[in-house]
């Protein structure tokens, strides 16, 4: 059995909301000695992606972006925990998977063959208390996982506005004790 490597992605705009709260709930619920690695997107923040497909070529990436894609392709299971906002992922998670466009295109990376077989998850707190207003953040990542030829996990959902509200969802922490498993 291949040893599972949790990269945990952090989209919220604030730190401790809730999406990254029940994104360490259900961590906990992970095998003692699961490799787990967070990163804030707020501490690694991404250019706008520019697509060069047609002009002079993706070039291996720098800083923060080479950063990111060295423990993406680490992973073998990518978590990407960002808030709904405006029924969507965050801003610093829509521009990290912009980034998987020109990930694709960079020499030597292999990025979508090193990606196949992965699992992508979601995790996301929202203050609605429909929860289909999360279909479009869960379809493109859904979508995503399908076009790189990974597993999709699914996508844990909880509700909460203020901070730490979504403690207060007791269905939300029943779903987070198996939702890796």
């Amino acid at each position: 059995m291949t040893e599972r490597n949790f990269l945990f992605l952090l989209g919220s705009s604030r730190a401790d909301g809730n999406t990254e709260l029940l994104a360490r709930l259900a961590a906990e619920q992970l095998p003692a000695g699961t490799d787990q690695r967070w990163l804030d997107l707020r501490d690694l923040p991404l250019p706008d992606f520019e697509d060069r497909r047609h002009s002079d070529g993706h070039h291996a990436p720098t800083g923060h972006a080479a950063t990111l894609l060295e423990a993406t392709l680490a992973a073998t299971d990518v978590v990407i925990a960002s808030p709904l906002y405006w029924y969507a992922v965050s801003t610093s998670t829509k521009r990290y998977l912009d980034h998987w466009s020109g990930w694709l295109e960079t020499p030597g990376a292999d990025f979508q063959r090193r990606m196949a077989g992965k699992t992508l998850w979601g995790v996301t707190a929202l203050a609605d208390d429909d929860p289909s207003v999360a279909e479009p953040l869960a379809g493109t990542l859904r979508n995503s996982a399908r076009y790189l030829g990974m597993r999709w996990g699914g996508v844990l959902l909880g509700n909460g506005s203020k901070p730490g509200d979504v403690l207060s969802d007791t269905g939300a922490a029943a779903r987070a004790k198996d939702f890796f498993s």
